[in-house]
């Protein structure tokens, strides 16, 4: 079942993504200096001096050019591991980690082109709001699901958890409705529209060991022969034929001139020199015996 893509947090925005919101941005140290534990989590690259990195964003304010831009990418590069990572958490396991990073990374860009050092605030912080808003933007422009149908799912799923934990049992349709403000009509037709949410990757994996296989292995091939149905099939074969060796000369040759040839009455009638009344005949009691004998065959 697919997850919810995570709310994007708006702040991220040119004005309410400013740094100067939130507090950790204004401290004291220069726009590339790394926090401890930053550095412990991988978010920067710190091997690079912090004297360096300032000196490297005051060229780049004076002179833009990719080159700098370049260089200041590749230093913040681990945030966008960091951040993309912890997006990823519980997500469906068939978004590759990678497909986010490289949404991230125009978000470490759009940062860098976008952020004022000379104000004092804090890259890191801000550079993140943007890496998480670029890649929660790319998931959602990639999922097939309405935003207002994600929206009702969580909305359906907090009103069961609450009746759940009211009353200590599964809540009804109508418990339910009453509790969202619906009719139960209505709540029925938002089943309708949360089934687009119920859906599975097929590479994902069934269960765990050597014997576990994917999705895709458990659908039934519509295209693919019936083996059982092969073998009912040539059993009954097998029965009619040994019926019809059972009947007399005559009855075999109208039996076969007609169902095997496809001759007509009349046709018959000429290859065996009688009336087309007598072929009929012939073909009633054939038919007759055949199916008095398959009926002694099936009984026993």
């Amino acid at each position: 079942m697919t997850e919810p893509i995570p709310e994007r947090d708006d702040r991220a925005g040119d004005e309410a993504a400013s740094p100067a919101m939130d507090p950790a941005m204004t401290t004291e140290r220069g726009q590339g200096e790394m926090a401890p534990e930053q550095v412990r989590n991988g978010q920067a690259d710190p091997s690079v001096p912090t004297a360096d990195i300032d000196e490297l964003w005051r060229e780049y304010v004076r002179s833009p050019h990719r080159a700098l831009r370049d260089r200041l990418v590749l230093h913040y590069a681990p945030l966008v591991k960091y951040v993309a990572g912890r997006v990823g958490t519980g997500l469906p396991t068939h978004i590759d980690t990678g497909d986010l990073i490289g949404s991230g990374v125009f978000g470490l860009v759009d940062a860098i082109e976008k952020f004022d050092p000379d104000r004092g605030w804090k890259f890191e912080t801000y550079a993140m709001q943007r890496i998480r808003g670029a890649i929660l933007d790319d998931l959602r422009s990639q999922d097939w699901v309405p935003r207002v149908v994600r929206s009702r799912a969580r909305e359906v799923e907090r009103a069961l958890e609450r009746l759940g934990a009211r009353l200590h049992r599964t809540p009804t349709d109508v418990e339910l409705a009453d509790e969202l403000g619906y009719t139960v009509g209505e709540l029925r037709d938002l089943y309708g529209q949360l089934r687009l949410t119920s859906v599975v990757a097929l590479e994902e994996l069934i269960g765990a060991g050597r014997e576990s296989g994917s999705m895709v292995d458990t659908l039934p091939d519509d295209d693919a022969i019936d083996p059982v149905s092969v073998l009912v099939d040539r059993d009954n074969r097998r029965q009619l034929a040994d019926a019809i060796a059972q009947l007399a000369e005559r009855d075999r040759i109208v039996v076969s001139l007609y169902y095997f040839e496809s001759l007509t009455l009349s046709e018959i009638g000429k290859v065996l020199g009688v009336t087309e009344s007598r072929v009929s005949q012939l073909h009633t009691r054939a038919v007759l015996r055949l199916r008095a004998k398959l009926t002694e065959q099936a009984s026993v």
